[in-house]
């Protein structure tokens, strides 16, 4: 009962139209009243022409042939009829969304290209008019021309179109109803009638009046008769064909499927790429590789030129090239120009048209398509959202990142500067990152160059906790790069990023890595690297300038009064103070070393056995040279002769004062762990100066300090058994310490702690009596 009273209702309501009205349109010169309108069931566009019979009752009859005619007359180039309605007080015809062609030509919005477009596409709907159909249309003029959404012209005004196989024809009894028709009607018309349309050619009344459509379009307007057969406005190589469609003679009036044949000639007036563009666009997917490029040619030409009609593009074009790309097989080419057509695009139709395509073709194994795609993202990037990007396209992408074709993993790489504002910091600090530490390694040269131009620009998007770390280890690894560009990256890098390493990174991290760039063989790198370096050093300097004078606390006063600030320090001050840290812990030495019988250096175990420690620590008297003071034996530790008070800045030896590095001397080799050298043969004079004694000043003998601690430990403190440590005899004791620095570095060594600071030295010493060297090694 519910459902019978609601259609009761409706029936009381008026007629049910599923389609809603919208603004109207101004149209000239027709009995209709035009709306915008949209379809109720998909909310789809579409345009709505109605009548109200009450209020103009004498022109029912075109009323009614017009719906007719809209629901028999089927041709692409006429409006597309959705659904009708008709009753005794309205008719309603739905069509396609269209807008009134006059809007167009009185603002001589149109360009030539487009003009001949159009009227390239009405002469083909009226050669099947009068050719296929044997009919008249009769009012061909600007108001009966519509375009559609996507720019095309259709052709309408179907008021009095009328075959002429029918003998009560509504032309031949109602032309005269059309509004201002008088302006528009052919000379012999004016003087026989309507009715004297069937004493001439079907194609009279219709070429005469297309004529006037051409007068209309390239001038803007028709203002009547006069106009006819003016050449003013109208396109140089389509006057002599248009003064043809307008003689004053029926019989000698070209028909419109003539000119229409005239002008697709090779090198016509319809001869156009726009006009080769709209009849092969529909066959886009039956045309084989050879036919496809040759068209995609010409349509990448008429893209360019400024006179292509934009809606033509959007409508038509770009849903047959999306067919092509996905599943015409059309490859990279077609995407491109789907992209350059895209921008034209509002918001809500990229993201119902382009948006999902795009998704589905990052899913897609072509490479040259993956390609294409990653070369076209800054084109789409700014429709696509956030979360789009993030969850859809860049897990597709980074399967570029390992790609085995090169191309196609540098393309990759450049693309992250287009998508790293829409990742999120988890994506960007995580896998992104990963896959850049993987092309940072890559075998190409220029991957790894523009991985590392790549991590400059996109470093301050990186997490503020790990930026500098990450940044250090790529650009330094960069910076020994053999590929020369890649070098010049990282130092151009190294100059960008400066402001995102610490002060001291900066003096400790990369001004090292920088400095070996300063000689690279190559002029580029040098320049760029002085340029670097002079960032970092205007830096570093600026932050020193900040620090305090010393951060030390000021020295007590002593009781012997102030010291003046204008007395002068000796010269090698700095030595004096870098050794009384240590010799101010272990006290004075005092007592002799006796040498050996043969003169020979004393063992560290004799030395240790000779003196008693003293504090734990074994010291060394002053030996009383017999020899020449200029014999200046190789000393036994590591540590060279400090006088207590210093010598005269006139009187010094700095090369006396580190000691003899002959060949014979493997000391410093020994105490850095390289390879002992073989001895040379020594003379004489050699063997005099090595058995002399010397007066070493009181030296502390740090060697056989360490040796005497170790074997008070191990007395004091005896090992487990099994873990004790093999003992060498004590005659064998010199012979071993040449053996610890050439140890191979497989050996495990024992763990041990050499006293550094003024703390350390007071701690004990643990190691074993064979491994202390080790400890410089």
């Amino acid at each position: 009962m519910d459902f019978l009273k609601s259609a009761v209702a409706s029936i009381a309501k008026g007629p049910a139209f599923p389609y809603t009205f919208g603004d109207r349109v101004d149209v000239d010169q027709s009995i209709w009243t035009l709306h915008n309108g949209t379809r109720r069931e998909d909310n789809s566009k579409c345009s709505i022409f109605s009548f109200d019979i009450n209020a103009n009752r004498s022109r029912l009859p075109i009323a009614k042939n017009t719906l007719r005619k809209f629901r028999t007359l089927r041709h692409p180039g006429v409006v597309k009829v959705l659904d009708t309605l008709e009753t005794d007080q309205l008719i309603y015809i739905a069509t396609e969304r269209i807008t009134p062609l006059g809007w167009a030509t009185k603002r001589r919005a149109l360009s030539e290209e487009s003009a001949k477009w159009g009227l390239h596409n009405v002469a083909k709907t009226l050669k099947f008019v009068n050719d296929e159909a044997a009919s008249v249309h009769g009012n061909v003029r600007v108001s009966s021309i519509f375009t559609t959404e996507s720019g095309e012209w259709k052709v309408a005004g179907l008021e009095i179109c009328s075959s002429m196989k029918e003998d009560d024809a509504v032309i031949f009894t109602q032309g005269s109803l059309v509004p201002d028709i008088g302006r528009y009607t052919p000379p012999e018309v004016v003087k026989g009638g309507w009715s004297s349309i069937s004493q001439h050619p079907i194609h009279a009344i219709d070429s005469y009046g297309y004529g006037t459509l051409v007068s209309e379009v390239f001038s803007g307007g028709f203002s009547g008769s006069d106009q006819i057969g003016s050449v003013k406005n109208v396109p140089q190589a389509m006057q002599a064909s248009y003064r043809r469609l307008t003689h004053a003679l029926p019989k000698m009036r070209l028909s419109v499927g003539h000119f229409l044949d005239q002008g697709v000639r090779k090198g016509g007036f319809f001869d156009t790429p726009l006009i080769d563009l709209t009849n092969g666009i529909e066959n886009l997917g039956l045309k084989n590789d050879t036919e496809r490029e040759a068209f995609l040619g010409e349509l990448e030409t008429v893209a360019d030129s400024d006179d292509f009609p934009e809606d033509f593009f959007k409508v038509k074009v770009l849903p047959e090239l999306l067919k092509s790309v996905e599943f015409g097989g059309g490859g990279a080419k077609p995407l491109a120009l789907v992209m350059r057509v895209a921008t034209k695009l509002s918001e809500d139709e990229y993201d119902a048209q382009i948006t999902p395509v795009i998704v589905r073709l990052f899913t897609l194994p072509d490479r040259a398509l993956r390609v294409c795609l990653l070369e076209n993202l800054p084109h789409m990037i700014d429709h696509l959202s956030q979360k789009t990007v993030s969850d859809k396209i860049f897990p597709q992408m980074v399967t570029g990142f390992g790609d085995l074709a090169p191309i196609v993993r540098e393309q990759t790489v450049k693309a992250v500067l287009i998508v790293i504002n829409k990742l999120s910091d988890r994506v960007i600090n995580g896998e992104l990152l990963r896959h850049l530490a993987k092309t940072a390694n890559d075998e190409q040269p220029g991957i790894r160059t523009n991985t590392t131009i790549c991590l400059g620009k996109i470093a301050r998007n990186l997490g503020a906790g790990s930026r500098a770390k990450v940044l250090t280890a790529a650009f330094s690894r960069a910076l020994r790069d053999p590929f020369v560009h890649a070098r010049n990256a990282a130092l151009m890098a190294l100059a960008a990023t400066a402001d995102m390493f610490s002060e001291d990174d900066c003096a400790t991290k990369m001004l090292p890595a920088i400095c070996p760039s300063l000689v690279d063989r190559e002029k580029i790198i040098r320049d760029q690297a002085n340029k670097t370096m002079t960032i970092y050093l205007d830096r570093v300097r600026k932050y020193g300038s900040t620090l305090p004078d010393s951060v030390l606390p000021p020295p007590e006063s002593q009781s012997a009064g102030p010291t003046r600030l204008s007395t002068p320090q000796p010269s090698n001050q700095w030595m004096g103070w870098a050794i009384s840290s240590f010799t101010n812990k272990v006290g004075a030495a005092s007592g002799e070393i006796q040498p050996n019988s043969n003169g020979a250096k004393p063992t560290p175990t004799e030395r240790a056995s000779s003196t008693p420690p003293q504090n734990g620590l074994a010291v060394r008297p002053n030996l009383h040279s017999a020899s020449s003071a200029n014999a200046v034996p190789r000393a036994g530790s590591n540590l060279r002769n400090m006088t207590a008070s210093p010598p005269a800045v006139e009187d010094e030896d700095f090369g006396d004062a580190w000691g003899n590095m002959d060949d014979n001397d493997t000391s410093a080799a020994d105490a850095w762990g390289s390879e002992p050298t073989s001895p040379r043969p020594t003379s004489s004079a050699s063997t005099a100066r090595a058995t002399s004694s010397y007066d070493d000043g009181g030296e502390p003998d740090f060697e056989g300090w360490l040796n005497a601690q170790a074997a008070a430990k191990s007395r004091s403190k005896p090992l487990p058994k099994g873990l004790a440590a093999k003992k060498a005899p004590v005659s064998n004791i010199a012979s071993v310490k040449p053996t610890l620095a050439s140890r191979s570095s497989g050996t495990a060594a024992t763990a041990r702690t050499v006293p550094t600071k003024k703390a350390d030295a007071e701690k004990e010493v643990t190691a074993d009596e064979d491994d202390w060297g080790d400890a410089w090694g």
